[in-house]
């Protein structure tokens, strides 16, 4: 069944895990890498995909999504054949619906697609 997306993000360039994400982990979860976003940041743990939204002009309300690997049930990825091609995109379908990640130039599709594999099937 074909939902339209829900969320839509878009991750520029891998970056240090930021401090206050650590906090959001639980016991047995450890941060693996972290991408900027074009308001905050997406990070990719053992257990979950953890984005957080800075919301507003002043960014000081932040919205926080979790996405438990174990409710990916299907993923693409899409590029014009390039490792750091600027149209690049992972689609995700979950049991919550439809997530459409856009990659700028400074992500590699690549490596974003093997952190997805790895995180999914070890957890499935």
């Amino acid at each position: 069944m074909e939902t339209a997306a829900i969320v839509a993000w878009t991750l520029q360039k891998e970056i240090p895990v930021p401090e206050d994400v650590k906090q959001l982990l639980v016991e047995g979860e450890t941060a693996v890498t972290s991408f900027k976003t074009f308001r905050d940041s997406a990070t990719f743990t053992t257990k979950r995909l953890i984005v957080r939204d800075a919301q507003g002009v002043t960014g000081k309300k932040v919205e926080i999504y979790s996405l438990p690997y174990t409710s990916i049930e299907m993923w693409s990825s899409e590029n014009a054949g390039g490792m750091l091609d600027r149209d690049a995109e992972i689609e995700l379908w979950t049991k919550a619906g439809h997530i459409k990640v856009k990659l700028t130039k400074g992500a590699d599709i690549r490596r974003i697609d093997s952190l997805i594999a790895w995180a999914v099937l070890k957890s499935h």
